[in-house]
């Protein structure tokens, strides 16, 4: 599994990083009502789209989080939980660094590391010697000289966080199930919970990468995508489905069976009803993780047959000649 990323949140909103909060602002409402979801139903790159312009906004519109954004670029998140003060002119001495050139949270700490072998301090007034361990991972070492070990607020928190996507059938989201997964080299088994939904994020723990500091590692997180079911989707929380009916169950009402995640229910069709009107059977759709039900939304779709016997063809001609009924009486006075 590859290194997350690194987002630029600048570059995600199109602004500068010079932006004023009032123009952050301004793009992040811009942005937010162009790809939201209500606005681009069932469009899965709109979906990501939408959840990246926010986690944007929420670090550029908080002047604490902006600083430490741009302080440490995509390690931001690691330098908060390790407690890094705002920054001061010739006291950190990674003003110059470019944080954008590391795929990980754990190349950053092993270039630093280099850094200080070759001489290098991170203040500018203390100095601290490495040498190779004798473990295989070949990790440095430090023996101090004098002052505060520069890594010490980095030894307490574990590795950064990955993240990477799992693929399910919606039986295997609906009921739960257990996956094998290879991350990094390492098989790991993940249970996947009842209900999970498209977008759905699991954690696991101590599965992501390592801070070479302490060996602790960060948390993995699975984001779910579903494969296409040739008759449910999605409908928001609820799942929706279309099923055909014959022109006399439209007209006269009818009871019919349909398929539901869990098996199939007996539906009334009220007599009368329009091709493409839907109906709801409450409690028929999807899982939630407590164990509820969503419901399913039936669309109904009127379809002819097309071969008849003869004795049908004759009842369908009888119809005609005795039916009053016009269909199309509504635009009969239609005109430019």
């Amino acid at each position: 599994m590859a290194a997350t990323d690194f987002k630029d949140y600048y570059e995600i909103l199109g602004v500068s990083k010079n932006a004023t909060p009032e123009e952050i602002k301004k793009a992040y409402r811009k942005l937010a009502r162009k790809y939201h979801p209500d606005l681009n139903p069932n469009d899965k790159e709109a979906e990501i789209r939408f959840k990246e312009i926010n986690e944007a906004h929420e670090v550029l519109s908080d002047p604490e989080k902006r600083q430490k954004y741009d302080r440490f670029g995509q390690y931001w998140k690691q330098a908060a939980a390790a407690g890094a003060a705002p920054s001061t002119e010739g006291e950190t001495g990674f003003e110059q660094t470019d944080f954008g050139q590391y795929s990980s949270f754990d190349e950053f700490i092993n270039e630093l590391l280099g850094r200080f072998r070759r001489g290098g301090t991170a203040t500018g007034r203390r100095a601290y010697t490495y040498r190779t361990t004798t473990r295989p991972e070949g990790f440095w070492e430090y023996t101090e000289f004098g002052g505060e070990d520069p890594f010490s607020r980095w030894r307490d928190i574990p590795g950064q966080d990955a993240e990477a996507a799992i693929a399910l059938t919606f039986a295997e989201a609906f009921y739960g199930t257990q996956k094998r997964l290879q991350v990094d080299g390492e098989t790991i088994t993940v249970r996947i919970p009842p209900g999970a939904k498209p977008g759905s994020r699991i954690r696991i723990k101590g599965k992501g990468h390592i801070n070479p500091l302490n060996q602790q590692r960060g948390d993995l997180y699975l984001t779910v995508e579903l494969f296409p079911h040739h008759f449910f989707k999605f409908d928001g929380d609820n799942i929706a489905c279309e099923i055909p009916i014959s022109p006399e169950e439209a007209v006269l009402g009818a009871q019919i069976e349909v398929p539901t995640p869990d098996g199939k229910v007996t539906m009334t069709i009220p007599p009368g009803l329009d091709s493409g009107q839907t109906l709801r059977l409450r409690g028929k759709g999807w899982r939630d993780p407590k164990g509820n039900r969503t419901d399913l939304m039936v669309q109904l779709k009127i379809v002819t047959p097309k071969d008849l016997t003869p004795q049908e063809k004759e009842c369908y001609e009888k119809l005609r000649q005795v039916s009053s009924f016009n269909p199309r009486q509504a635009i009969a006075a239609v005109r430019l």
